[in-house]
């Protein structure tokens, strides 16, 4: 890694000025940090980012505020006090990409809003992330992942027959935070040719919609949405979980008919099978479901978890056990292929995850989670403000 961390990043001389909150917009800018870029993170004084709050599980710290900030240096500012415009002014000037993720019009009103910071500074790469995009009828409605999730009718697919559920993980702004830093690189390129930069309009709604192609296409051109089917396929059959004879689940999938002929052969033991019209084609498969689930876990029952999975192996067939996140936070693959790293933090040193953008012969910029404003006094003083002046902005509760 040594020779890895002398070849300078991609992002390398970009500086990107960040006033977020929460989850999307940080993962996108922890994205561009990693690259390289100089991330400034603008929090509110005194509470900061609210994800800070969410929860203490982390040696006291957010999970949430840890897994989206590392690689950043935190300034506290507060954006309505009558010095800050003169500090997010200078910031600004200095900056190749603004983002943020502020309530419907919110940037606007503080002289942030993508039109006034564009004419002042042609080369800015804008990127402001709401919940349903700047304008249209939804543009002024505040959005959470979880609304998010259910206004793109996610819920609708997602869940039991009986129940419908949301993700376990924060996909809106998961998705919302992807586009955004991909729609920054892109800008950042087109300015290189061009020198121009970009106003980037990127919402949580159009990003997960983005990712709910196959329910959609489906049901508009199908005529019905394809059902909740737990962890099941909605459409491929067998495709998910099964019970061994120990109780533990084993997931596997088929996706053509040569690999349903090699399931039935060596892993059930019965190759006549894909003869049967119940089981014949994928659609057979599919409208003959419990059929097909109650024979595989007939000769399931007389196998361990482990049995299974070493004969799904031995036959080529896809297969995953139901991992618990320590399963996952402990697994072979991850310490194989070498993806921790240590950070430190206001609560000492962490692991961190390398993010899986593998560049080969390049490391990563993973550096610390900033304590709130941990930077603050050195930021200002690159703009220019001096130990007394800095002094007199924390007293009026400005930083």
């Amino acid at each position: 890694m040594s020779n890895a961390k002398k070849q300078a990043l991609p992002l390398a001389g970009i500086t990107v000025v960040a006033l977020e909150q929460v989850i999307a917009a940080p993962f996108a800018t922890r994205q561009l940090a990693e690259l390289g870029a100089r991330v400034i993170k603008i929090e509110r004084p005194g509470v900061g980012d609210a994800s800070r709050g969410y929860d203490t599980t982390v040696k006291g710290l957010s999970s949430h505020f840890v897994w989206v900030n590392r690689s950043k240096e935190s300034i506290t500012l507060d954006a309505k006090h009558p010095e800050a415009k003169a500090i997010l002014a200078k910031l600004v000037a200095g900056a190749d990409v603004f983002v943020q993720n502020l309530a419907p019009g919110a940037a606007a009103r503080l002289g942030l809003g993508a039109e006034e910071l564009r004419a002042k500074h042609p080369r800015l790469v804008w990127c402001g992330i709401s919940g349903y995009g700047e304008n249209g009828p939804y543009s002024a409605k505040r959005a959470y992942d979880l609304l998010v999730q259910c206004e793109t009718g996610l819920l609708s697919v997602t869940g039991t027959p009986e129940t419908p559920s949301k993700a376990g993980i924060p996909i809106a702004d998961i998705a919302a935070g992807m586009y955004a830093f991909s729609g920054i690189l892109a800008a950042l390129y087109r300015r290189k040719e061009t020198g121009e930069g970009a106003t980037l309009d990127i919402s949580m709604f159009e990003s997960l919609g983005e990712w709910l192609g196959f329910p959609a296409y489906f049901t508009a051109y199908g005529g019905k949405p394809p059902p909740r089917t737990g962890a099941a396929h909605a459409t491929i059959v067998p495709y998910g979980p099964f019970t061994a004879g120990d109780g533990k689940s084993v997931f596997l999938g088929i996706q053509n008919e040569r690999e349903f002929a090699r399931f039935c052969a060596q892993v059930l033991g019965q190759p006549d099978l894909p003869k049967d019209a119940r089981f014949a084609s994928s659609s057979a498969r599919n409208e003959n479901r419990p059929e097909m689930k109650a024979l595989i876990e007939k000769v399931f029952a007389g196998m361990t978890g482990e049995d299974i999975v070493e004969r799904l192996e031995a036959a080529g067939i896809a297969n995953a056990r139901l991992n618990t996140m320590q399963e996952f936070w402990d697994h072979p693959q991850l310490e194989a292929r070498n993806r921790w790293r240590e950070v430190d933090s206001p609560a000492g040193r962490l692991d961190a995850l390398l993010p899986p953008l593998n560049i080969a012969g390049l490391e990563p910029n993973i550096s610390a989670v900033p304590g709130i404003g941990e930077h603050t006094r050195a930021i200002l003083a690159e703009l220019g403000y001096d130990g007394p002046a800095i002094d007199k902005l924390s007293s009026e509760g400005a930083i």
